[in-house]
């Protein structure tokens, strides 16, 4: 896996300080994406243990609310397993810290309800360490700038514990926290 870029104190991304890790490859290839350059697998630097010791460290100090994992796409085959590595050690040593990801897949393809090239044991288990899931292709013509933490109107903000939990989609509640 590469990365094309870390954001070490991001407030765009999810709900208050964060780490965004933009990961590099998306097989999406949505008209007006905004991070065009991260589609290719081979742009940026690989991920490596300096990397993800760096991460961590970043994550730590108490104003830091979570890491928000973005691309490219987390969700390709090839950015899971380094991704679930990473989210559990996050969950074990910093565990007051959520988890957002933003994916261009839907949440019916990456839980495995349709078919996808997501789909599969490392996806549903990389799905499960979430606790935030913008999902949904960027639709340029539906784009819209006043939206909270999205780009285009047809991208949910899912609260995965609760769907998962209710076997339905649960949106995120913004009004919990504002």
């Amino acid at each position: 896996m590469n990365v094309a870029e870390i954001k070490y104190c991001d407030i765009a991304n999810g709900i208050g300080v964060r780490v965004s890790l933009f990961v590099s490859g998306c097989r999406h290839h949505c008209t007006g994406c905004f991070n065009e350059i991260a589609w290719d697998f081979d742009f940026g630097k690989p991920y490596d243990k300096q990397t993800e010791d760096k991460i961590i460290a970043a994550l730590a100090p108490s104003y830091m609310d979570g890491i928000t994992l973005l691309g490219g796409e987390p969700f390709e085959p090839e950015n899971q397993q380094q991704l679930i590595s990473l989210v559990k050690r996050i969950r074990r040593e910093l565990p007051d810290k959520s988890v957002w990801a933003y994916s261009g897949f839907t949440f019916e393809e990456l839980s495995g309800k349709v078919p996808s090239r997501a789909g599969g044991e490392k996806c549903s288990e990389l799905l499960g360490l979430l606790d935030v899931l913008v999902d949904g292709r960027f639709v340029f013509e539906k784009k819209d700038i006043t939206l909270r933490f999205r780009g285009s109107s047809n991208q949910r903000i899912i609260d995965v514990p609760r769907s998962m939990a209710e076997d339905k989609i649960v949106l995120w509640d913004s009004n919990a926290h504002t």
